[in-house]
């Protein structure tokens, strides 16, 4: 498999706003020390409606040595003095219009959130779906990569395990409750309810997540975006076109196939948590010594 490339394109974040993620500092640390930030909405997936979907992305950083070898943070926010650790940086420009925090990104929004390698490989060690699919982004969807970020990528198999089974039938699960109203009103999107009888962008989701989670535990890699064949069913879902029972059929044994493979992969039943330390050991220490990277404005 071709080595994964270096691709220098932009490391600058939205603007910094007044949320507990998203203070200035937390925004030049994000920035100063990006190794890697790639699209993973819909967008990457395939499965975005044409005019419909916000921009997800996801990013991972490097940390200055006073925030992993010392008691360094960051505020929580714009003027103000409580402070704590700094593990991410989260953006929504949602977040821009009337309304600020409350608004849920629509068309032409951009959420963005650059984690830590620290926390970013606790996540993926651990089997997080989302987390997970920074490996297997294709380069016309890669925002950024130094070579930090393409050592990562030439190296997912050592992310995937066994442990990857709980976290995709729980986000799965998650979605299928939220799809038929078992879950808090609020999660659900009303329109989507009243016109089709329920939440078709959940359950798009659901599906994705046992069609992805499979082939994960059986191949050990995500192909993205999703195959045709199934990306087009997963788009007629996401259009209202498959009735209600149908969709509760298919993440029914989508949750079966996970739950078998469980126990049945052949992936490991550990990541390589001995190569995953190494690599933040090696990647911070060179970080240090080079320094900051400044962002051009």
């Amino acid at each position: 498999m071709p080595r994964a490339a270096v691709i220098p394109g932009d490391r600058t974040l939205p603007p910094a706003f007044d949320h507990p993620h998203a203070s200035p500092q937390a925004r030049a640390l994000a920035e100063s020390g990006l190794v890697l930030r790639v699209q993973v909405g819909s967008g990457v997936h395939g499965t975005a409606i044409g005019g419909q979907d916000d921009r997800d992305e996801m990013g991972i950083c490097l940390e200055p040595a006073e925030f992993v070898t010392g008691l360094s943070r960051v505020p929580r926010g714009i003027d103000t003095d409580t402070r704590i650790p700094f593990e991410q940086y989260q953006r929504h420009t949602a977040w821009d219009r009337a309304g600020g925090l409350a608004n849920r990104s629509g068309a032409g929004d951009l959420d963005v959130v650059v984690y830590t390698a620290r926390k970013w490989c606790r996540l993926a060690v651990d089997g997080n779906p989302t987390v997970l699919l920074a490996l297997f982004v294709p380069d016309d969807e890669v925002v950024y990569r130094d070579e930090w970020g393409a050592e990562l990528v030439d190296n997912a198999h050592r992310f995937v395990s066994r442990r990857a089974a709980a976290r995709f039938l729980g986000y799965l699960r998650s979605q299928r409750a939220a799809m038929s109203g078992e879950r808090a009103a609020h999660t659900n999107r009303p329109e989507l309810v009243e016109k089709h009888g329920y939440d078709t962008k959940f359950a798009m989701h659901a599906l994705r997540l046992g069609l992805q989670g499979e082939e994960l535990l059986t191949t050990g890699r995500i192909t993205l975006p999703v195959p045709r064949l199934q990306r087009e069913y997963l788009r007629r879902v996401r259009r209202g076109e498959v009735p209600l029972p149908e969709v509760i059929a298919q993440t029914q044994r989508a949750q079966e196939r996970l739950t078998a493979l469980r126990d049945d992969s052949a992936l490991p039943a550990e990541p390589d948590l001995a190569w995953v330390n190494d690599w933040l050991h090696r990647a911070h220490l060179a970080y240090w010594a080079r320094g900051p990277q400044p962002v051009r404005r």
